[in-house]
């Protein structure tokens, strides 16, 4: 496993629990931002840990949808069309932020988006662990 796969996924580890403590602590329009904000890093993590991730099973993406297609098909994540439909909303908060706009798709990250950035980080994590587990084994420890 290469050490950036294990770096990449520690730093999607603590956003993914950031973004957790913002959800879980809404007061008002500032935390509304603040827990948009630990989404998109959330969302750019983990395309960025499933393409290294990939990468080191010898599968090379370069974009986020080539990425989440072929995360889908290495059974990475669950639900290739909502992470699809994730790229759009995310660049929507990134490139043409509106408030309403922002408002509905807080309530997708919510309701939708956390849970599968949750899940992505469960299956990753059994992967990973699986790894090691097995690199150890074939060096004697």
């Amino acid at each position: 496993m290469k050490d950036r796969v294990i770096r990449r996924y520690s730093q999607f580890e603590k956003a993914l629990k950031n973004l957790e403590i913002a959800l879980n602590n809404i007061v008002d329009d500032l935390d509304i931002d603040g827990a948009i904000k630990r989404f998109e890093l959330c969302y750019d993590l983990s395309w960025k840990l499933m393409k290294d991730y990939l990468e080191s099973q010898g599968i090379i993406v370069r974009s986020p949808r080539a990425c989440f297609k072929e995360a889908y098909q290495n059974e990475l994540i669950e639900d290739e069309y909502e992470w699809m439909i994730m790229i759009d909303d995310r660049n929507m908060l990134v490139h043409d932020y509106t408030f309403e706009e922002s408002r509905k798709i807080f309530n997708k990250i919510k309701d939708n988006y956390f849970r599968l950035l949750k899940n992505f980080y469960l299956k990753i994590k059994e992967r990973i662990k699986s790894e090691v587990y097995r690199k150890n084994q074939r060096d004697g420890y």
